[in-house]
């Protein structure tokens, strides 16, 4: 009888759609074609009600997976009974097999029942879960096997295949081939000539740093000169930029102010390219935003009665302009050069401070001094009051110094710079802990070769680039 099969522990399988369940038969009820399940399992996972009814035209197969051993083992003829007994109708010509196999034989009886699922729980806010969780895992417990506890179902699985031997490290590494699989990842092997097996060549392929034309030689020294300086520089390419001495450069501005590059506009083009190397040198964007207005940084300019001293004015004015506190120091001379003066009188309109005493100068470390105190013409400067007190006011400051066209000669640099700017081409610097830059003034080609000079500009994208002592 179907009472017989009651304590047994099944799996019903109910399609895609309402998964795999397993637990102990509660009851059996032929007159309604229903089995109901006690502790179910839904694939794999505890269900939250303590039993579940299921009916007959939703079963799709129906495993024992173990009976109780206080069953009476029922007779072939009660097992037939029992088996029709769960058989109904087919639904629209479809039939599903129920496995019922015997105890204690190998053999199993078979028959086909298409299912649908009814439910016998107590009333409760959780008992639409169960059967119709169509997304959760799949049954972990085999066909056939007892049943698990939930532990042993997620990590009970067999193990012990070859665990006690050694995995073969240098066995496992000799099938890797390192020089083919490096080749590729370089792009060599794709880039190698491949032969020709149907006729057809293969195309070459490229990386996306790669040009697909021949690339000339680099030729990095592109500069030569009639009279060397005694000292090379190289930039950030490699290309070699040689020093010249100070009378082969001042017939180089001699020769570009005859053919139209006057001394005004080399004054502007000077501090326009030394004030965009101040601004980066004080923070640039990280510095100079509306944001940051009351921390404005502080530049002072000393300034001689020379050309040089008008290159510094010039690049005040423009500091100024960009929001810069510039303090200008500049003697009061009797007599000074027409383009100092103008420069000075231009100056004048942006506001800011001009002086003429060490004594009115900041006590307090400023931002950056900028040194244009040396004149090329008159080395005697430097034995004057008002040139010693401002250089040592300079180097007792402990702020960074900007030497902007600096006078190259036997004596030492009063004033201790930590960056040093040259125009056009530089000027043979002595050993210092000074780095050079060079200022691109805009002196045409033809002007370098009025002078002997082979020039090809190693300026690139900027006008101020940097020099290193190769």
């Amino acid at each position: 009888m179907a009472t017989d099969w009651l304590g047994s522990v099944v799996s019903i399988n109910c399609g895609l759609t309402l998964g795999i369940y397993q637990g102990e038969v509660s009851s059996v009820d032929h007159a309604s074609q229903t089995i109901s399940l006690r502790q179910p399992y839904h694939n794999g996972v505890r269900c939250p009600l303590p039993e579940v009814t299921f009916s007959a035209i939703d079963i799709k197969e129906l495993k024992f997976l173990d009976i109780q051993n206080t069953v009476k083992k029922p007779s072939p003829g009660q097992r037939a009974a029992t088996e029709s007994s769960f058989i109904p109708s087919a639904r629209h010509g479809q039939s599903n097999r129920v496995a019922l196999p015997h105890v204690t034989s190998s053999s199993s009886h078979s028959s086909t029942a298409p299912i649908a699922i009814l439910r016998r729980a107590p009333t409760g806010p959780s008992n639409s879960r169960g059967a119709t969780q169509a997304t959760q895992k799949k049954n972990s417990v085999r066909n056939g096997g007892p049943t698990r506890t939930r532990d042993d179902e997620c990590f009970g699985a067999g193990t012990d295949e070859n665990m006690d031997a050694d995995f073969d490290f240098e066995g496992n590494l000799a099938l890797f081939d390192k020089a083919a699989v490096f080749s590729q990842i370089g792009g060599t092997g794709s880039r190698a000539q491949h032969h020709n097996t149907q006729g057809d060549q293969k195309p070459l392929s490229y990386r996306h740093d790669e040009n697909i034309l021949e690339a000339k030689p680099v030729i990095y020294r592109q500069i030569t000169v009639p009279q060397h300086g005694g000292k090379e520089y190289c930039t950030d390419s490699g290309l070699v930029v040689p020093s010249i001495p100070y009378e082969l450069h001042k017939r180089l501005l001699a020769a570009a102010e005859h053919w139209g590059l006057s001394l005004e506009r080399r004054l502007e083009t000077t501090g326009v390219c030394s004030s965009q190397m101040a601004l980066t040198l004080l923070g640039g964007p990280n510095r100079l935003t509306p944001k940051n207005v009351h921390q404005r940084p502080t530049v002072v300019l000393l300034c001689g009665p020379h050309i040089q001293g008008a290159q510094g004015v010039s690049c005040g004015r423009h500091l100024a302009n960009h929001g810069v506190e510039v303090i200008l120091f500049l003697p009061n001379f009797v007599k000074m050069q027409e383009s100092v003066t103008g420069e000075v009188h231009l100056y004048s309109k942006t506001g800011s401070k001009q002086v003429a005493s060490v004594k009115d100068l900041p006590t307090s470390p400023v931002d950056l001094v900028i040194n244009c105190l040396d004149c090329h013409e008159n080395p005697l400067l430097r034995e004057q009051s008002w040139y010693q007190s401002a250089a040592d006011w300079a180097n007792q400051n402990r702020a960074p110094v900007l030497s902007i066209d600096p006078a190259i000669g036997g004596q030492h640099q009063a004033v201790e710079a930590k960056w040093t700017l040259f125009l056009g081409l530089p000027l043979p610097l002595a050993e210092t802990e000074s780095r050079v830059y060079l200022c691109d003034v805009g002196i045409p080609k033809l002007v370098f070769q009025e002078v002997g000079i082979c020039y090809h500009s190693p300026f690139g994208c900027k006008f101020v680039i940097p020099l290193h002592t190769p």
